[in-house]
C-alpha cells in the first residue's frame, strides 16, 4: 500500500472501516442465530461454512480470479482452520451458556492478537493501544453485568468460549497476512473449504446429526451463514487488507453491544444503566486504538 496515491490510500482506509463497521453489524447476529437454530454448536458452525461456500465458490469460479500460488493457498488453509476451530468451540460454548456469556469471553481476540503482533508481526503497540484495549474490555464487563460473569473454571461453557478467542485471534492475525498478497474472494473461499471440511469431519466423529432440524431451525442456519458469515466476513475482510489485526480485533468488541441490544427484541433481554455505560466505555476504548492507528498512518503519508 505504499506504492499507492495517497488519495487512494485515503480512500481505501475510508472504505476499509465503513467495510468494518457493516461487518461488526452482520456478525452481532451470529450469537443470536446460533441459540435460535437451537441445534449443536459444531451442526451449525458446519452449515455456516457449507451455506457460505455455496455462494462462495461459484462466485469465485465466475470473477476470473487465478489460483493462489502457495503463499496464498497455505494462508488459506490456515486460517479456515483458525476459524472452524474457533466456530467450533464457541457454538458449543453457546448452547451451554447465555449467548452474552459466550460473546464476551469469546471475544477475547485483542489480546492474543496484540501479543501475535507484537511477537510474531514485530508491530510495536504503545501504551494507548494497551489503554484502549483495556477499557473496552472493562466496558464488556459492564455491559454483561456483574450477575452475568463467570470464571472460566465454572463452567464448560466459559471455558470453551474462552478458548475459541484463542483461535479467533490466529485468525486475525492470519488474514491481516494473506490480505497483504491475497483478494478478499480468494482467501474467503478457499478458506471457507477448509473449515468446512474440518467441521463435517469432526461432526461425524462426534456422531451429530446432520438432518432432521425444524424449518425455523434451518432458516436460521441459513441467516447464520449468509449474514453474519458472508456478509459479516467479507467486510472484515476487506477491512483486514487495509488495517491492521490489532485495530480490527479490537474494533470487533463492540460486536457485545450490538449483539445485547439485539437480544432486546429477540430474546427478551433488557439493558440496565451499567450496561449503558459499559457500551460507552466499549466504544471509547475502539476510538482511543482506532484514532491512533490513524495518526500514525497519516504521519507516514
Amino acid at each position: 500500500m505504499e506504492d499507492e496515491p495517497i488519495s487512494l490510500r485515503r480512500e481505501n482506509r475510508t472504505l476499509a472501516y465503513l467495510a468494518l463497521f457493516s461487518g461488526v453489524l452482520c456478525i452481532s447476529g451470529s450469537a443470536l442465530f446460533v441459540k435460535l437454530a437451537a441445534v449443536p454448536g459444531p451442526v451449525s458452525a458446519f452449515y455456516r461454512f457449507l451455506f457460505t461456500g455455496i455462494v462462495l465458490i461459484p462466485w469465485w469460479l465466475g470473477s476470473g480470479s487465478s489460483r493462489p500460488d502457495r503463499s496464498q493457498l497455505w494462508l488459506s488453509i490456515a486460517g479456515g482452520l483458525f476459524l472452524g476451530l474457533d466456530l467450533f468451540l464457541w457454538n458449543t460454548s453457546i448452547m451451554l451458556t447465555t449467548a452474552s456469556t459466550a460473546t464476551l469471553l469469546g471475544n477475547n481476540a485483542p489480546i492474543w492478537v496484540g501479543i501475535g503482533a507484537s511477537l510474531v508481526f514485530k508491530e510495536k503497540l504503545t501504551g494507548r493501544y494497551w489503554s484502549g484495549l483495556s477499557l473496552a474490555l472493562l466496558g464488556m464487563v459492564l455491559v454483561l453485568g456483574a450477575g452475568n460473569w463467570h470464571l472460566p473454571a465454572s463452567s464448560r461453557g466459559d471455558f470453551l468460549a474462552v478458548a475459541a478467542g484463542f483461535f479467533y485471534g490466529a485468525y486475525l492475525l492470519t488474514t491481516q497476512k494473506a490480505r497483504s498478497i491475497a483478494n478478499t474472494l480468494t482467501f474467503m473461499t478457499f478458506s471457507v473449504v477448509t473449515g468446512g471440511l474440518l467441521l463435517l469431519i469432526l461432526t461425524l466423529v462426534m456422531g451429530l446429526p446432520l438432518t432432521g432440524y425444524s424449518g425455523s431451525s434451518w432458516s436460521y442456519l441459513v441467516a447464520l451463514a449468509l449474514i453474519s458469515h458472508l456478509g459479516g466476513w467479507l467486510g472484515v475482510n476487506y477491512a483486514l487488507g487495509y488495517l491492521k489485526a490489532s485495530v480490527v480485533s479490537v474494533s470487533l468488541l463492540s460486536q457485545v453491544v450490538v449483539t445485547v441490544v439485539l437480544a432486546m427484541p429477540l430474546l427478551g433481554e433488557r439493558l440496565s444503566l451499567p450496561q449503558l455505560i459499559g457500551g460507552g466505555l466499549v466504544l471509547s476504548g475502539i476510538y482511543l486504538v482506532n484514532s491512533r492507528w490513524y495518526k500514525i498512518t497519516e504521519r507516514r503519508i
